[in-house]
């Protein structure tokens, strides 16, 4: 039963978003919008520079997904890659579907060239996620982030 990673692509759309309505009902119980996932997924799916999704299957089934985002920075001449829309279908969780997605995204940033590190935020309550990434190596970070909604609930 191995696991393949690849580019998500146009047809994946439908599948990105299940996995992002039920990632943000599991882990923060929100209902998303389902308009507004869509326009959202298939805005990044549009234009890479936005962001690139992988997607990890087995058996020719997706039971995993991640999307990649890339934060320029001045003070390092290089980028941050920023891990988004973690999501792994509960049936294959703890099973290595994850860890190919992780080093599959550790790969692309190595050959990149300029990655300076792969960050995330995960939800402080989202016990089960931050000890995977802990054992994946992930250490928290001295920043805390800060946000102020524009224009949208």
């Amino acid at each position: 039963m191995a696991i393949s990673i690849r580019p998500a692509e146009r047809g994946d759309v439908n599948q990105i978003i299940d996995f992002n309505r039920r990632l943000a009902l599991e882990s923060e119980g929100i209902h998303l919008d389902d308009q507004r996932v869509a326009a959202g997924v298939n805005a990044i799916i549009a234009s890479p520079h936005r962001g690139q999704y992988w997607l990890a299957e087995r058996d020719g089934t997706v039971c995993g997904q991640c999307l990649v985002t890339v934060e320029p920075s001045d003070w390092n001449a290089g980028s941050y890659w920023w891990l988004q829309s973690v999501y792994v279908d509960s049936g294959q969780r703890r099973t290595g579907v994850f860890r190919a997605l992780w080093q599959c995204v550790l790969d692309a940033a190595a050959a990149a060239g300029d990655v300076t590190a792969v960050r995330l935020y995960v939800d402080r309550e989202n016990r089960g996620a931050r000890d995977t990434y802990q054992r994946m190596g992930m250490r928290e970070s001295s920043y805390r982030v800060y946000e102020l909604p524009i224009g949208r609930p």
